[in-house]
């Protein structure tokens, strides 16, 4: 009776299980990951400072390029003759009876040539006025960061994914309190440009 032992033998206690496919890291890689110290929340951060800054160099170029083709429409408007200035220097000069006896098609012709000048100045102002809403809509990032509701959801989703380093879905509801938000001000924005 006393012969047997109670414990079982330990290569019983060994478990071993094996997969279809065999997956095996090397001991390098398992230690450069245990020993980074770059987070899911870090590369994140990383990637949207890096797509932050991209997005503002690409704004401050195209509000360059606007405002370099604003001035070049506006040397081109400065640099053409003033049609008011003409027309009245030459009435000064002639009376009604001698612009008709002595240059009637000159006067007609320099009376189309200021209705065509006056034509180019309306398309200029318009292409002026476009410009101008084009570089306010680029103000719309502006009015995002401004924004305390998004603001304050995006400081709280940041907050939770710094205090939850290694689990960040633990930060589901502060994501969603953050889309709630941004929807808010994608529908108030929808709003104004339709409405």
């Amino acid at each position: 009776m006393g012969q047997g032992t109670s414990k079982p033998p330990p290569s019983s206690t060994q478990h071993v299980f094996t997969s279809e496919s065999p997956v095996r890291f090397s001991q390098e890689l398992v230690d450069a990951l245990q020993a980074s110290p770059e987070t899911d929340s870090t590369r994140s951060k990383d990637l949207e400072l890096h797509i932050q800054s991209r997005v503002a160099a690409e704004l401050s170029r195209l509000e360059a390029e606007h405002t370099r083709a604003l001035r070049e429409l506006e040397e081109k408007i400065s640099s053409s003759p003033d049609s008011s200035t003409e027309s009245s220097h030459a009435s000064s000069t002639t009376t009604p009876d001698q612009s008709e006896s002595f240059g009637g098609a000159d006067h007609k012709a320099k009376k189309a040539g200021d209705k065509k000048r006056d034509l180019g100045r309306d398309s200029v102002m318009k292409e002026i006025e476009t410009l101008r809403r084009t570089l306010g809509e680029r103000k719309i990032r502006e009015e995002v960061d401004a924004d305390r509701g998004v603001k304050r959801a995006k400081e709280e989703v940041v907050q939770c994914l710094r205090v939850n380093d290694r689990r960040p879905l633990d930060c589901w509801r502060e994501v969603e309190a953050f889309k709630r938000e941004v929807g808010r001000l994608e529908k108030g924005f929808v709003e104004r440009v339709v409405g």
